[in-house]
C-alpha cells in the first residue's frame, strides 16, 4: 500500500500542481483505464482504504469510488469531511482530495460519489535517472548548521533516499535542523562507500511529509547539487551506475 505523500512547500508549486480542469481530467481516466488501485486515507488521519475509481459521471463533475469492503471503514468514510486518494501512475506519484462524499449503490456494489477534484499534486519522474539508496549501503549526507543563539556550526547527519546526477532526497532529522524551501546548506558532504566524502552544497527544492503505515510522521527534503565540481559530478555518475549493475546482476540471478 503506498504511503501518504503530500507536497508541504516548494520552491515552485507549478511544478507539482495541476489545477487545469482538462489535465486533471486526463489523469483521472488515466487511472480508470489503467484500473489504478488508490489508498484513500481518512480525513486528516493515518487510516485508509483501498479502492479504485470506477466511473466518471457524465457531466465530468463527479467520480464514483470503490467502497472498502469493512463496513466500519465505509461508516467512518460516509462521516468523514475528505479522503487523500494517493496512487501511481506510469511511475508518476498522483494525490488529490476527494470531497462531497455520499454513499450510493453502483452496479449492484457499495460506492461513494464524491466531487473531481479542482488541483491534483502530481509528481512527474525528474530530468535524470534517480536511484532508490540501497539499504546495505545506508547512504549519509552531513549537513552544517549553525545553532542560532550560540553561533555554534555542529554538523547534523541525514540519511539518503535517493541519489541523481542532480541532487539527492533526505530524510529530515527530527531535532536540530529548520529545512525550508530555498535555504541553501554549503560544504556539505555526502558519503559514499568505498569512494569518501562529496563536497557540495545543497539548494533545497522541496518539502515532503510522509505518513507511514504505523502512523508514523516523516519529513523528506528533496535538494539539488550546486558548487558541485566536474570530478565529484563524475564520481556520483560512477556510483549510480556501478550500484545498478550490481543490482541489475543480482536481479537476473533470481
Amino acid at each position: 500500500m503506498p504511503l501518504k505523500f503530500e507536497l508541504l512547500q516548494a520552491d515552485d508549486y507549478s511544478r507539482y500542481l495541476l489545477r487545469g480542469r482538462t489535465d486533471i481530467l486526463f489523469n483521472l481516466r488515466g487511472l480508470i483505464q489503467k484500473r489504478a488501485m488508490l489508498s484513500a486515507f481518512i480525513d486528516a488521519s493515518a487510516d485508509s482504504f483501498l479502492t479504485a475509481i470506477v466511473a466518471l459521471s457524465a457531466d465530468d463533475n463527479q467520480l464514483v469510488l470503490d467502497a472498502a469492503s469493512d463496513e466500519t471503514i465505509n461508516r467512518r468514510v460516509e462521516a468523514a469531511e475528505q479522503l487523500i486518494c494517493v496512487t501511481q501512475l506510469d511511475r508518476i506519484k498522483i494525490q488529490f482530495a476527494a470531497r462531497g462524499i455520499q454513499r450510493i449503490q453502483h452496479e449492484g456494489h457499495d460506492a461513494f460519489r464524491v466531487q473531481v477534484p479542482e488541483v491534483m499534486l502530481r509528481l512527474q519522474r525528474r530530468e535524470y535517472f534517480r536511484l532508490t539508496a540501497p539499504s546495505a549501503h545506508s547512504l549519509t549526507c552531513l549537513i552544517p548548521i549553525t545553532i542560532g543563539g550560540e553561533h555554534r556550526e555542529i554538523s547534523v547527519e541525514a540519511s539518503v533516499l535517493d541519489i541523481s546526477g542532480g541532487g539527492i532526497s533526505i530524510t529530515i532529522p527530527s531535532e536540530g535542523m529548520v529545512v525550508e524551501p530555498d535555504m541553501e546548506f554549503g560544504n556539505c558532504r555526502l558519503m559514499l562507500p568505498e569512494t569518501g566524502a562529496i563536497v557540495t552544497s545543497l539548494r533545497v527544492r522541496n518539502l515532503f511529509r510522509i505518513t507511514n503505515r504505523d502512523g508514523s510522521i516523516t519529513l523528506r527534503a528533496g535538494c539539488e547539487f550546486t558548487h558541485l565540481s566536474s570530478a565529484m559530478a563524475s564520481t556520483i555518475q560512477r556510483y549510480i551506475l556501478k550500484v545498478e549493475r550490481e543490482r541489475n546482476a543480482r536481479e537476473r540471478i533470481r
